[in-house]
């Protein structure tokens, strides 16, 4: 496919602390933050104007999923807004529980696992072609993404007792198989299910469920970039040679435990390799293919490549200062280690756990990658204009179409509902339009429906 439409659903994880006698579960602070949406949506799932969807999930966790995307740099301006949406939520909620009589502060926390180790993802979404057989596309995307963690980790503090490790991955240890239907009992690597919310007979959507929630744009960027550049390549019949591993669940482990990507990962027709290793070859192919279709020389793909191997040289030469503004784990893991130097603490201090967990507090001022962003120690790619025109702006995708349904609909209350797909009126004439093509940004017959909106507004 020379366009694909891409997107990422976020769960996160909220917190509160109270000052004073009363208190509230994490399940009741995460209903407080949906008043105000089920004030005006009349419900905790609702679609916003800029075409996203935004809803309270199983096990009262707030999930974000972007509108549509097809431009890489979309996709990330979408997945930040969607941390200021749902801070947004957030404040609300402070305000009506001191109007309550609760003094709370509350966190919303965009990472995967919380401190009694359940686990909560971040799912991506690429649309491709319904033609050939979806066994040629992950037989080489499971090892990838396997071995992606090197690259596009969130890292995690990981501790037991008076013993800690660093996980290069935050979702590595949660996977347990490589491909399934299921999302939550046995949490495959891909997700099979069968819903392209498109046109059937032409698309179907590959369901990524293993990357880590990502705060640093630059990281966000190549969890979709690389894997936006893998798919293409198998869409265009590159030969790929066989990269299959033994035990995907056990090598996504040995992975995330081994920032060096040295570790040996056995093969499943025989011999071994790393995940660095893996990572070069794919590259290796993945840069052949850019640069014979003309993709490398442009951006973002350009900046992507670039990233990609300057990450892997950074690692194999073990000098990750090359890469300690714009790679999560990297990121981070200089953040802990700097401060238990400067105030001598033992690696399983309960000050640098909570440090970590401070890495993903989504607040824009109080949350660290927003301070480090600021002082020039987190490299951007998109300016907060972008960020917060996307709050309110869907992309020129079908997202559009929805959006300014929404927009209409609300505007002049009129009772409505959709999904990706549907846009429906819910008057006397149960007025649906279909929209199966998540490329199209303009339809006729979604103009003419809020052009239907209008008039009945002006009676």
């Amino acid at each position: 496919m020379d366009r694909r439409i891409i997107g990422i659903e976020t769960e996160f994880g909220v917190n509160a602390t109270f000052r004073g006698s009363s208190r509230l579960s994490p399940e009741e602070v995460a209903r407080y933050l949906f008043r105000k949406v089920v004030a005006w949506g009349r419900s905790s799932n609702v679609f916003l104007a800029n075409g996203s969807r935004l809803y309270l999930d199983v096990g009262s966790h707030p999930e974000y999923a972007t509108a549509e995307c097809r431009d890489l740099l979309d996709v990330v301006a979408h997945d930040k807004a969607g941390e200021l949406i749902v801070q947004d939520l957030a404040d609300d909620a402070e305000q009506r529980l001191a109007e309550e009589g609760f003094d709370a502060t509350i966190y919303v926390l965009k990472n995967n696992v919380d401190s009694r180790g359940n686990s909560y993802g971040s799912h991506e979404n690429y649309l491709i072609q319904r033609d050939g057989r979806l066994d040629r596309v992950t037989d080489t995307l499971v090892p990838f993404l396997v071995t992606r963690q090197l690259v596009t980790g969130a890292g995690r503090l990981h501790v037991v007792g008076e013993r800690a490790t660093y996980l290069v991955s935050q979702r590595a240890d949660h996977m347990w198989e490589g491909l399934s239907s299921a999302t939550t009992r046995s949490r495959p690597i891909i997700n099979t299910r069968d819903e392209p919310h498109a046109d059937p007979e032409r698309y179907r959507r590959l369901h990524v469920i293993v990357g880590d929630s990502t705060m640093s744009q630059t990281t966000t960027l190549m969890r979709v970039g690389m894997t936006d550049l893998v798919l293409r390549m198998l869409e265009a019949g590159t030969i790929v040679p066989d990269l299959a591993l033994a035990n995907p669940v056990q090598a996504i482990r040995d992975v995330s435990r081994d920032p060096t990507g040295r570790v040996r990962l056995p093969r499943l027709k025989g011999g071994t390799t790393t995940a660095l290793g893996m990572q070069q070859q794919v590259l290796e192919l993945v840069s052949r293919y850019a640069a014979g279709g003309g993709l490398a020389d442009t951006a973002p793909y350009a900046q992507v490549l670039e990233l990609w191997d300057r990450t892997l040289h950074a690692i194999e030469t073990d000098r990750l200062a090359l890469v300690d503004t714009e790679v999560e784990w990297v990121m981070k893991k200089k953040l802990l280690d700097n401060y238990a130097a400067k105030h001598g603490l033992a690696e399983h201090d309960e000050r640098l756990q909570q440090l970590d967990l401070a890495w993903h507090d989504i607040h824009p001022r109080r949350g660290l990658m927003g301070i480090l962003e600021r002082s020039g120690q987190a490299r951007t790619v998109i300016d907060g204009e972008r960020i917060a025109r996307a709050m309110v702006v869907p992309p020129e995708t079908r997202a559009r179409l929805r959006g300014d349904f929404v927009k209409a609909a609300q505007q002049h209350r009129r009772d409505f509902t959709c999904d990706w797909v549907h846009l429906k009126l819910n008057d006397a004439a149960q007025r649906t339009v279909v929209c199966k093509d998540p490329f199209a940004s303009t339809d006729d017959r979604v103009a003419e429906l809020i052009r239907g909106i209008e008039a009945d507004a002006r009676g």
